[in-house]
């Protein structure tokens, strides 16, 4: 089997596919994550660190499939050191200082430690590209949530634009009538 099949199964044994998310369950949406990612030409690394974002909970949704503190070899093990770190600290982000704050100063706050990380360039880019396809993906299934999601991924892409990759950049473009 795959490591994305590996995983998948993984997902299903830890209750993915019954937990209520945008546009069906978080099962569901975790894969068109990732299938988004792949149309966009991620990497594979990026696209199975999609597959498993939300493995930890997020500050969006805070139900997870993985505590943070005594799991994260159990991930490690089944998707690699390199994208379970991004799953960390994608999960782990404290989204409100961290998403305003990224581009000036490319720091992530952790939610669950209180500590702040600056991140290279690529491991940035990566964060971002997850952070954005996660959120027009809920965009597109949530239509409740849109009122709100739309202005401001409107207001905050365009602040993310050096950070993003070109495809990914283009995907919300067009997305946010941007």
């Amino acid at each position: 089997m795959s490591t994305f099949q590996d995983l998948g199964s993984l997902l299903l044994v830890r209750g993915a596919d019954e937990l209520d998310h945008a546009g069906g369950t978080l099962y569901v949406h975790l894969h068109r994550v990732a299938k988004r990612l792949t149309t966009l030409g991620a990497s594979d690394q990026l696209v199975i660190a999609g597959l498993a974002h939300a493995a930890y909970g997020t500050d969006g949704f805070p139900t997870h499939l993985f505590d943070w503190q005594q799991e994260r070899p159990v991930l490690e093990a089944v998707i690699g050191a390199d994208a379970e770190l991004l799953v960390y600290r994608y999960g782990s982000c404290e989204r409100e200082t961290t998403w305003r704050d990224l581009a000036e100063h490319r720091t992530v706050t952790d939610r669950f430690t209180g500590t702040s990380e600056e991140l290279s360039t690529e491991d940035l880019r990566d964060f971002v590209d997850l952070t954005i396809v996660n959120e027009l993906d809920v965009l597109d299934h949530a239509p409740a949530m849109a009122p709100k999601l739309r202005p401001f991924l409107q207001e905050q892409v365009p602040r993310w634009q050096s950070l993003a990759s070109p495809q990914v950049l283009a995907d919300a473009h067009r997305v946010l009538q941007l």
